[in-house]
């Protein structure tokens, strides 16, 4: 213990030695170590070095290099020493050491769902997202002072969870102005982590740090959302399908209604209710099978048979319905 007193009294080298590659900020004199007359500081490459007194940041020295602390080469220097009393541990200063080169390939995930309206469908949508960023101090005091504080060291994990509790505003808001619906967020990914990138921006520089680089790598949505999306999904297939057939939408709901109607007791009555189309509806219906499901009966048999088999390839009618219906048309012929 004697020994690392003497040793701790003869320093006179002051440098960030091994830095740990998670490492952003280290104090250099929480092990006691005191600055002595001619001491000299060396900042390594890649390093910058922050002089702390009575609790305000007095200097930076963002050049590497070697200083000697002994000359007034720093401006603050010469009056720092004044009150140093040559050196005396009573008026230590604290030197923080500081990573300046650029934290590449940084993970970042959504910690909570971003919500936003789909501008199209006009129904609420459930993001999540996850990707990687680039990062690297742009300020160090500024960082210093609203980050690190009194902390002898500061890490990147420190960083990054920092970085997850303020990513969620700046993309909500995104995608609140950027109006982009859901079928689009995939396609535009690039576009949409510039748009982001500028905004987490602003947000961070304040912090004293500045994102170089902002990527999303992968989306999805939740459960409500994939449900919304699914039923969008069904409903254009069907009326594509029901375009193949010849028929408008509202006919191939008939359609539909009219054959759930026919597997359930009741018969008419059944078909009524499965419409919900009252008096009117049912002559509708009564008027599109006498007519072959919405066919002419002037219309050429041959037509009559293409539009059926349309129909049965679009899941309009059943193979049963099919077979029944164009057993009627050979025999009208």
């Amino acid at each position: 213990m004697a020994f690392e007193g003497i040793k701790r009294q003869l320093r006179s080298v002051i440098q960030w030695e091994n830095p740990g590659e998670d490492a952003l900020f280290s104090r250099w004199s929480e092990n006691g170590d005191e600055i002595k007359n001619a001491s000299k500081l060396i900042v390594n490459p890649g390093q910058g070095c922050i002089f702390v007194y009575q609790g305000k940041v007095e200097a930076v020295i963002d050049q590497e290099g070697m200083t000697d602390l002994k000359t007034d080469n720093i401006p603050f220097w010469t009056t720092i020493t004044k009150f140093m009393q040559a050196f005396q541990s009573e008026h230590k200063v604290g030197i923080y050491f500081y990573r300046k080169v650029t934290i590449l390939n940084q993970k970042w995930g959504t910690s909570s769902i971003i919500k936003y309206e789909d501008p199209k469908y006009k129904f609420p949508v459930g993001l999540k997202a996850f990707g990687n960023y680039s990062v690297r101090i742009s300020d160090p005091k500024g960082f210093f002072v609203n980050i690190v504080g009194v902390a002898s060291d500061y890490k990147i994990e420190n960083f990054r969870e920092v970085m997850g509790g303020r990513i969620i505003q700046p993309m909500t808001d995104f995608f609140a102005e950027a109006k982009l619906g859901y079928s689009d967020i995939d396609a535009q990914r690039e576009e949409i982590s510039l748009g982001i990138s500028k905004k987490l921006g602003v947000v961070f520089a304040d912090l004293g740090f500045e994102i170089t680089d902002f990527r999303i790598e992968g989306t999805s949505f939740d459960e409500p959302t994939m449900n919304r999306i699914n039923r969008i999904g069904d409903v254009t297939a069907e009326a594509e399908a029901a375009k193949a057939a010849g028929l408008n939408y509202s006919q191939m709901q008939q359609l539909g209604a009219m054959r759930d109607a026919a597997k359930n007791e009741g018969g008419g009555a059944g078909i009524g209710m499965g419409i919900g189309a009252g008096m009117g509806m049912g002559n509708m219906m009564a008027g599109a099978m006498a007519g072959g499901f919405g066919l002419q009966n002037q219309e050429d048999p041959a037509e009559k048979l293409l539009k059926l088999k349309k129909m049965l390839d679009g899941n309009l009618i059943t193979k049963e319905e099919y077979d029944s219906k164009k057993k009627e048309i050979l025999e009208k012929m």
